[in-house]
């Protein structure tokens, strides 16, 4: 332990953490920036606040303040001691519905505040897209803004006292007419009254440099709206008076299409007049391929209206429209449609990191603005600055503001590419400075613009700001290297500690040409997944139970950065820290679609799995549950099920191998059914089961001549039904339900092969024509396998193995020549189905046949809904519960679903979120409490609260134990909803 360390932790009653994870997780923010700390310290109070500052002043230590970490500058990152609010100091202390005030503390989320003023009918005004994540502190730190500013203003108007601790250990409490003024700035203020009312330009979005400017006299003296933007450097924030305003009861949004974004950008200022809540402007380039419903156009303003009545705000709405000169334009009053609508708005700041051919996009020019009048003719010669440095990026944002959103295509990891950067970023501020511009419009300067304010202030004023700054902090404590005397743009580059050349990996990472950095590198820090309520999403089960950052899908993607990097984290894939993170990763596959970025973590923790314990003995757990499809056959074979399950039913033999197994010990052994899935089909199909090889052998002439997965002729459509391990030795009932509905359907429905077959010539009498046999030197049985287990564990040399191993046995399926005669494969579990999408061509991505078998699996409803689309499923007018399987949510898609459950009448939405057994999982020892957390998130309140004669869907296994042993409830999968209505 250092003597700073020891120190602080004799000083202060809230955590102090100087270990390798702590000082991992807080070397970046949302910015290109990265800066190792000292170490981190969560206060519990002012007086813990105050006693680091006077450690680190005694030892000359710089300090910084962070909240979300969020920022896209670099102010939230720092060489010093890190102060996170988060942990403790993130309290809402009061709400005054007559003052329309409330009392926060600077870590709370501003989203907790919006839920607690909405019952009064009041919101705070500055909604950032990171409103689910983002702190009041850093908002305040940053003036931060959001769409609704152009109604209800910047952080700094709704403002109305700030308690802060100084550098030197004062306590202030800042206000209007001097309240809390450090001595001397009045003095400082008032010999420079004629600077700064002619040096600041007049715009609604002006974030650039200290505005000392609100302390002019005429202003009101206000220092508590001057403090806003400071970014940390001039006091730690422990208490805030915010104003709050009348939420309208009612809203309209109008979206506007134009033919691109410059036409947007020159109507924006138009429709101020009308006094909307939002003029947001986006590109087609951000807009997701899948997102329909939008007007004709390249472009689109997002114009939202407010008022007391729907009829009132659709009448605005309408005026707007009219007074808009577009090309096409919808009003949606739908609060379901606005919020999608918005979602889509929100996400960008993550979507516009990926060009649309999926090249790397990074912040940097994130915010800038102009006047209102001016974005449209800034934006033309915005494009023409970027087509002279090839680059490219696309404009989004605040257009009523004439704040632009855009992250560009610098190329940040050679000294060529770090070179055009600066030179972009020097030749960009003079082109803001010409429109009468801002640098920064919402984000704040921090390390991006900083070095570049005397373009925008000139020498003089950026002088005051060096003054202002040493009035407040005369020791250069906080936040060091912002704002003024500040650290180069190209400096502290978060990409420069990365390997430059690919690291050895299994996965293929099509998406990132194979480099697992660039897979890392996906993180930009915008933390959606630190949102503490699951809505309709599932990132990240694991933060919603903890709250600890290393628990999100950011945190983990950061400490792998890290281990890459080297630095911090110098063990590389032995890493006990990056393990010890991942550990409570459920693998869920929430983060492959609810990120915007789309990094997927379940397939980075199989691959660090895999390398961490490469040569060394696996947890108890890789072995009992990652072999389960092993160790089910060997019962299978010993017909033993009926003495497994008698065994697991006595305590002391199920606590001997729960013990021995590594699981947990509050979980209950799930029983193996007395006869699988494929024996009872087999049994129930001798005749098919020998008829259907002979059949496909007879069929070895031209593709035409076989039946085809949509039918052909006198053959219905043809399907196969995967045997998942879990449906086959856990769950049968569950296959032969989806037997019986798809049979009803009308779709000829086959087993997969369990005999590998090999590939031959043969003349007939039209000539060659090619088929299968059986190969007698090969001949054994085997069965298919997803490998889900394997993955889940790591275990990717074993994964392999067995995924070849399957699709040698599907071979005659898969065999290119076939054409599109290719059969489905319906696999019942959602994991499975995943595992095959996805994980099978990621993991084989040198064998094309991962690719046609990941592209030929269907799920249940798919196969209903694509080879039967004129079946009726049975009416059963019922209403329906549960939760969406997670990796359905992320992977599969559950459109489907949703339209066979409507046309058999099931009514009711699936919620949200993990239920947190996740496969192995929520079995592992250590991890019940962290799994039933998640269950009670969503999905357990969902079951509790439904009326009774309530059916509870879940389709995947892992779900409906979890309902089993945490609620006592029985849930079934869809195909036995519909197998029972059939009778």
């Amino acid at each position: 332990m250092t003597d700073l360390e020891a120190e602080l932790r004799g000083a202060v009653r809230g955590e102090v953490g100087f270990d390798v994870m702590a000082r991992a997780l807080t070397t970046m923010d949302a910015s290109n920036y990265r800066r190792v700390p000292l170490g981190v310290v969560a206060p519990r109070d002012a007086d813990d606040v105050a006693a680091v500052l006077a450690v680190c002043r005694e030892r000359g230590v710089p300090v910084v303040a962070r909240g979300g970490g969020t920022s896209i500058a670099g102010q939230a990152t720092g060489t010093g001691v890190v102060l996170d609010f988060t942990r403790h100091m993130n309290r809402l202390l009061a709400v005054d519905p007559e003052a329309r005030t409330a009392v926060v503390q600077p870590g709370l989320v501003l989203d907790r505040l919006q839920e607690a003023a909405a019952p009064h009918g009041l919101r705070f005004g500055p909604d950032p897209s990171t409103h689910s994540r983002c702190t009041l502190g850093g908002m305040i730190g940053n003036n931060s803004c959001g769409s609704h500013s152009v109604a209800w203003g910047t952080t700094a108007d709704s403002v109305r006292e700030l308690d802060v601790v100084t550098a030197r250990g004062e306590r202030l409490r800042l206000g209007r007419e001097w309240a809390g003024a450090p001595q001397g700035l009045r003095a400082l203020v008032e010999g420079e009254l004629a600077r700064l009312r002619t040096g600041y330009p007049e715009l609604p979005r002006r974030i650039s440099g200290y505005a000392l400017d609100a302390l002019l006299p005429e202003k009101g003296a206000d220092v508590a709206r001057s403090f806003c933007g400071s970014e940390g450097t001039l006091g730690v924030l422990t208490e805030a008076v915010v104003r709050l305003v009348e939420a309208p009861r009612a809203r309209a949004l109008a979206v506007l299409g134009y033919a691109d974004e410059s036409a947007a950008a020159e109507a924006a200022a138009g429709l101020l007049p009308y006094r909307p809540l939002t003029v947001e402007g986006m590109a087609a380039d951000l807009v997701p391929a899948a997102s329909a419903g939008l007007p004709r156009g390249g472009a689109w303003l997002f114009v939202e209206a407010g008022g007391e009545s729907a009829g009132e705000v659709r009448a605005r709405a309408e005026a707007i429209v009219r007074a808009a000169d577009v090309l096409d334009s919808l009003i949606v009053t739908d609060p379901a449609g606005q919020r999608a609508l918005w979602r889509i708005r929100e996400d960008a700041s993550g979507t516009a990191t990926r060009m649309p051919d999926g090249t790397e996009a990074w912040p940097g020019w994130e915010d800038c603005a102009v006047p209102p009048a001016r974005l449209g003719a800034y934006l033309r010669e915005f494009r023409g600055l970027l087509t002279s440095h090839g680059l490219r990026g696309t404009p989004y944002g605040h257009f009523g503001d004439g704040c632009i959103h855009v992250r560009i295509d610098f190329d940040l990891l050679t000294g060529a590419g770090v070179a055009r950067f600066r030179l972009f970023s020097e030749e960009l501020a003079e082109l803001v400075v010409a429109h009468g511009g801002s640098l920064s419009g919402e984000h704040g300067d921090g390390q991006a613009r900083a070095e570049l304010l005397p373009k925008m202030y000139g020498p003089e004023l950026v002088t005051l700001f060096e003054r202002a700054k040493a009035v407040w902090d005369p020791d250069d404590l906080l936040n060091p290297g912002m704002l003024v005397r500040p650290a180069p743009l190209d400096g502290n580059l978060r990409f420069s500690v990365l390997p430059r050349e690919p690291v050895d990996v299994a996965f293929g990472y099509p998406a990132d040409g194979g480099d697992f950095s660039a897979a890392v590198r996906r993180c930009v820090g915008v933390a959606k997944c630190r949102t503490t309520s699951a809505g309709t999403s599932v990132m990240c089960p694991s933060f919603r139970a903890t709250g600890a950052e290393e628990h999100s899908t950011r945190g983990r993607a950061r400490l792998l950065h890290e281990m890459l990097a080297g630095e911090v984290i110098t063990n590389g894939w032995r890493s006990t820290e990056v393990r010890d993170a991942l550990d409570l990763c459920l693998s869920c596959k929430g983060c492959r679609s609810d990120c915007p970025v789309e990094v997927d973590m379940a397939t980075y923790k199989a691959e660090f799995l895999h390398h961490h314990y490469a040569g060394r003995r696996r947890p108890a757990a890789h072995y009992s549950m990652g072999w389960l499809p092993l160790w089910l056959r060997w019962v299978t074979r010993t017909r033993t099920a009926g003495l497994v399950n008698a065994l697991a039913s006595v305590g002391p033999a199920a606590a001997l191998a729960k013990r021995l197994g590594g699981i947990a010990p509050e979980r209950q052994l799930p029983r193996i059914a007395p006869e699988t899935f494929s024996r009872w089909w087999r049994r129930r199909t001798v005749e098919q089961a020998r008829w259907m090889p002979a059949e496909w052998k007879e069929w070895g002439g031209p593709a035409e001549a076989r039946p085809t997965a949509e039918g052909d002729g006198d053959f219905p459509p043809v399907v196969a039904l995967w045997p998942d391990t879990f449906t086959e030795h856990f769950a049968p009932e569950v296959g032969q339900a989806a037997l019986r509905v798809l049979e009803a359907a009308g779709l000829m429905v086959m087993q997969p092969p369990r005999i590998k077959w090999k590939a031959g010539v043969e003349q007939t009498r039209d000539g060659e024509a090619w088929g299968y046999s059986e190969n007698p030197l090969t001949f054994r049985r085997a069965r298919v396998c997803c490998g889900l287990t394997y993955l889940s564990t790591g275990q990717l040399d074993r994964a392999r193995t067995v995924l070849r191993r399957t699709l040698d046995l599907l071979a005659p399926f898969l065999d290119p020549r076939l054409g599109e005669s290719v059969p489905a494969f319906v696999v019942l579990e959602p994991s499975c189905a995943a595992a095959l999408r996805t994980d099978l061509p990621e993991l084989l991505h040198d064998d094309p046949r991962a690719a046609r078998l990941a592209a030929s699996v269907v799920t249940f409803a798919e196969a209903l809904e694509r080879y039967a689309p004129d079946w009726t499923p049975p009416a059963l007018d019922r209403p329906v519960t549960g939760q969406t399987h997670c990796h359905q949510h992320a992977v599969l898609g559950d459109a489907p679903d949703r339209r066979l459950r409507e046309a058999a009448g099931l009514t009711g939405e699936l919620t949200g979120g993990c239920c947190g057994l996740a496969g192995n999982f929520g079995f592992e020892k250590g991890h019940f409490e962290v799994s039933a957390a998640c269950a009670e998130e969503r999905l357990l309140p969902a079951v509790r609260e439904a009326p009774e004669g309530t059916v509870v869907l879940a389709d995947g296994f892992s779900c409906r134990t979890q309902l089993e042993q945490l609620a006592g409830v029985r849930a079934r999968h869809l195909a036995e909803v519909l197998a029972e209505g059939l009778d």
